[in-house]
């Protein structure tokens, strides 16, 4: 035992562990997949941070069952050989020219509202808007196609300004779209965000008879709503848009329909806004996005502010385990989303799809990172004329995953996480590169919490989780 006891130290950047509800927990770090420890495992690992030798393990263990396990925690790479060689230059995965699966198409830089902390640079009122031409549009679902490879199903996504202002193109591409899927043996799903105003029951009807994915931007109870979200001429929207978020909720049942809640400066009650967006309105999920970048100057969430939303947050995720563990749900996205990666194995070496399985197209056809860079005057990668520029495409992910190895490399929830958003990066640095390290220790705390709360549910009720998702590393 002595020389093994010498020969193994824990591989620290790759393993968190925890202790939840009394149970040992493992999380290996590279593939985001959880493990109990038995008691001879824990103190193994316990040994290697300098507790009792391995010798005295085996008096208290046996000498096979501390053997036994030391091999299963090397085989996991949880411990590796202390004299190991440095690791030679990892090799980056190879980029497949046929992973496009989502164009988000900026039909419109108009918008009937004016909220205050709008992040687009290109924004206008709708008579002076610039809008998607009908050719660029077609010419964009034919390069979706075209760079789809074998992928059957893929995604349209309709953005702006406020998408419903050009609905007229939404139906044109939409029809386009389903014939020439028809034609390429693809299937067409479609998607949209909404500020919700323009919903009639004709729209309604539409996005119903095609299946859409609907979520409305919507920031709670009408004192908060109303704090930013406001008409051209500065009026409150809260009324309207509650009342034709419940018309399409009421006449829209076949998908579930989601609220997107920007959080700014000052809007801090998770919980309350919660409720009244889930129980009073009734939306089947709330998701939170937390602003520190990229809105007007004054609007973004201070430091004080942030750490009160994250542990408003967190609380939330609380009651959402609670309710788990019941059987329910009670439609909190951004923690369902987290512990979907977990069951799933989701491990990220990219924080998203964008460059990889998803470009957005600006109102000139050009094709940019995501809807966020739409019309930010930033690089892009390609056009819809000339198609994908797959060398800027490679060189960008390329310098992406620098990003998450150089400042992550040792960061649990670096693939959880993978240096966070790009467009933060860059409206709060100036470079999009930079990971969001504001938030490195609010995220490593997210992290922790969905460990211990994906843990909570499985010894409890794994039925909740194998309801909702496929099983881990299945494609369903």
């Amino acid at each position: 035992m002595k020389a093994v006891e010498t020969t193994w130290r824990k591989a620290d950047a790759d393993i968190r562990d925890l202790t939840v509800d009394g149970r040992r927990i493992l999380f290996h770090v590279p593939t985001t997949s959880l493990f109990e420890l038995d008691e001879v495992a824990g103190a193994v690992l316990d040994r290697l941070d300098g507790g009792d030798t391995l010798p005295t393990l085996a008096e208290r263990f046996g000498s096979g069952a501390v053997e036994d396990a030391l091999g299963d925690l090397a085989a996991l790479k949880a411990v590796k050989p202390r004299q190991a060689p440095p690791p030679g230059p990892k090799a980056r995965p190879a980029l497949p020219r046929d992973t496009l699966s989502t164009l988000v198409l900026n039909l419109t830089t108009g918008c009937n509202l004016a909220c205050s902390y709008c992040y687009k640079e290109d924004l206008s009122r709708p008579a002076a808007a610039a809008r998607l031409s009908q050719a660029h549009a077609e010419r964009a679902v034919d390069l979706l196609i075209s760079e789809s490879g074998r992928r059957r199903r893929l995604n349209l996504t309709f953005f702006g300004g406020e998408p419903l202002t050009a609905l007229p193109m939404i139906r044109h591409i939409v029809a386009y779209a389903d014939r020439r899927g028809i034609e390429a043996g693809k299937d067409f799903d479609y998607s949209l965000t909404t500020n919700a105003t323009l919903l009639d029951d004709a729209a309604i009807d539409f996005l119903a008879a095609h299946r859409f994915a609907v979520t409305v931007s919507m920031d709670g109870p009408q004192a908060v709503h109303d704090r930013n979200r406001r008409t051209i001429g500065g009026a409150g929207t809260h009324a309207v848009v509650a009342e034709k978020a419940r018309r399409l909720l009421e006449r829209y049942r076949l998908r579930p329909v989601g609220a997107r809640v920007t959080l700014a400066a000052g809007m801090t009650d998770v919980a309350g806004i919660h409720h009244h967006l889930k129980n009073e309105i009734g939306f089947a999920e709330v998701g939170f996005a937390p602003v520190t970048a990229g809105l007007p100057a004054g609007f973004g969430l201070g430091d004080d502010d942030t750490r009160t939303v994250f542990d408003n947050l967190k609380a939330l995720a609380l009651e959402w385990r609670d309710a788990a563990i019941e059987g329910r749900d009670i439609g909190f996205s951004n923690i369902s989303q987290m512990m979907t990666a977990l069951h799933e194995g989701s491990s990220k070496l990219i924080p998203c799809g964008a460059a990889v399985a998803l470009l957005a197209v600006d109102t000139d056809g050009g094709l940019a990172l995501c809807h966020r860079f739409a019309g930010s005057g930033q690089d892009t990668f390609g056009h819809v004329d000339s198609g994908v520029d797959h060398a800027a495409v490679a060189a960008f992910v390329d310098r992406a995953q620098d990003r998450s190895e150089g400042f992550c490399g040792d960061c649990h929830a670096r693939h959880l996480c993978a240096g966070g958003c790009y467009h933060e990066s860059y409206a709060r640095h100036g470079d999009m590169f930079r990971p969001t390290d504001h938030y490195c220790g609010l995220m490593r705390e997210w992290v922790d919490l969905g460990i211990a709360i994906y843990a909570g549910i499985m010894a409890a009720n794994p039925n909740f989780m194998a309801r909702r998702t496929g099983p881990r590393g299945s494609d369903s």
